[in-house]
């Protein structure tokens, strides 16, 4: 049986390090605090997200957080660049009927989810695809599991009007693919973007 949860990756650089900017580590004990379980593995390099995710399989959490740098082809660690191609055969073996968030500028796009969803039934993939503000990302996420995980039911029916919510309230853009049975891309996109006349 899954357990109810977040299991956190987080991939940083130098300079993020030496400044503590660790949203990841930030994100765990806020969750940790609401009485959420988490688990949080810090790593620099591919070979570490290899291992790292063979404890996630072990933990049997639903879902599975990444913090880390990215742009619109690839995700980033410390020390390696893992173009889309080479993440989704690294981490789909792990994703079937799991949910997928990733906190990264610019990841959370088209290119991504076509490399995810034909390849395994993940439920959804959250994140953005815009720069976006290491304390603006950590308080959208921090209050999105909050309030799901209180009940721990996450469909299209609860994520979709929250995900909006948040978006309008902390003025940051979201994108959420979900799984589709019937689209010939096996996703569909619903985009929460900015409010202008609330950013002028």
């Amino acid at each position: 049986m899954q357990k109810k949860g977040v299991f956190i990756i987080e991939s940083l650089e130098f300079e993020d390090e030496k400044d503590d900017l660790f949203e990841g580590k930030f994100l765990s004990r806020i969750l940790d605090l609401g009485g959420i379980e988490t688990e949080y593995f810090y790593i620099r390099t591919k070979k570490e997200l290899e291992e790292v995710l063979e404890i996630f399989k072990e933990s049997n959490f639903r879902y599975l957080h990444f913090s880390c740098h990215g742009s619109e082809k690839s995700i980033e660690t410390t020390l390696d660049s893992i173009n889309f191609q080479l993440f989704s055969e690294l981490v789909t073996p792990y994703l079937k009927f799991k949910r997928l968030f990733i906190s990264a500028c610019s990841v959370v796009n088209k290119n991504l989810a076509k490399e995810i969803f034909p390849f395994v039934k993940c439920y959804s993939l959250i994140g953005f695809d815009k720069e976006v503000y290491f304390s603006d990302a950590a308080i959208t996420w921090a209050s999105f599991y909050h309030i799901m995980l209180k009940k721990d039911r996450m469909t299209y029916d609860d994520i979709s009007p929250l995900l909006k919510k948040l978006s309008e309230l902390y003025q940051i853009p979201i994108n959420y693919f979900q799984a589709s049975k019937t689209a010939k891309s096996k996703f569909k996109l619903k985009r929460f973007k900015l409010n202008k006349k609330a950013s002028t």
